[in-house]
């Protein structure tokens, strides 16, 4: 096995696989594993080749969370000089539809990070959960701000305020995840739907993705505005003619991102 700590995929055609690759440390995200995937993701995100990204990590460990040792020391200065908040930014920024394989545990970062994607598919025996409380600190890699999105006020509390695991039948139920499905399958079923998503149209899947991300923290009439234009922009596309006349003429779309 690789010593890479972040390994880069290309499973199938338009579609690539970031995997956190520490088994050791339970796949803790030190700051060389923040960069790494914030690299990547940079480089994916303006890839014309890649048109969906899955976030992966191992069979027992999706990401346990920070590498405690590496900050248990940092003073508040040492922190802001890591430039952590950056590389989340970074992450969020890809413009790519990105899926979630969650096996294992996705606590603390982890649970952020996947967080970050648009799916999220689970195992059946994956657990979530922020329980930085428990160390003495908050979650700070937006899940304050994203497991409420999710999840709504009353049960982000809960398991912010306890530090409490998340199953991910619970998770499901509580909209955390898009599915669970048995172990085994997780990654087959991640993949599948990136092969769906990659073969269709490109731009049309980047503008979705732009106007919720944006939509939801807008008021309604602007978010529909918003929505508007993104529409008017797909009639710019060749990717628009190529599915409609597709469509008319009953056979499958050839989409090109263009």
């Amino acid at each position: 096995m690789s010593d890479d700590p972040v390994l880069l995929e290309h499973p199938a055609d338009h579609v690539a696989v970031v995997r956190i690759n520490r088994p050791d440390a339970r796949n803790a995200l030190n700051m060389e594993v923040r960069r790494r995937i914030a690299d990547h993701m940079s480089a994916l995100g303006t890839d014309p080749a890649i048109r969906c990204v899955i976030l992966a990590g191992g069979e027992k460990a999706f990401a346990a969370g920070a590498d405690i040792r590496e900050m248990a020391d940092a003073d508040a200065i040492e922190m802001m000089r890591r430039g952590a908040f950056r590389l989340w930014q970074m992450i969020a920024a890809c413009p790519k539809p990105m899926i979630a394989a969650v096996r294992g545990f996705a606590l603390g970062g982890g649970c952020e990070l996947a967080m970050h994607a648009d799916i999220i598919v689970a195992g059946d025996t994956a657990k979530f959960g922020q329980p930085e409380i428990r160390i003495g600190i908050i979650p700070g890699g937006g899940g304050t701000q994203r497991l409420p999105r999710a999840v709504g006020k009353f049960k982000a509390m809960k398991f912010l305020l306890t530090g409490e695991l998340i199953s991910a039948q619970e998770a499901d139920a509580m909209g955390l995840v898009s599915e669970v499905v048995p172990d085994a399958e997780v990654e087959a079923r991640a993949l599948a739907l990136a092969v769906q998503i990659a073969q269709l149209a490109p731009i049309a899947a980047q503008q979705i993705k732009e106007c919720v991300l944006a939509g939801q923290d807008m008021a309604l009439p602007s978010a529909l505005m918003l929505e508007a234009k993104a529409i008017q922009l797909c009639f710019a596309s060749r990717d628009q003619k190529e599915g409609m006349a597709a469509f008319i003429e009953k056979r499958k779309a050839a989409f090109e991102g263009r």
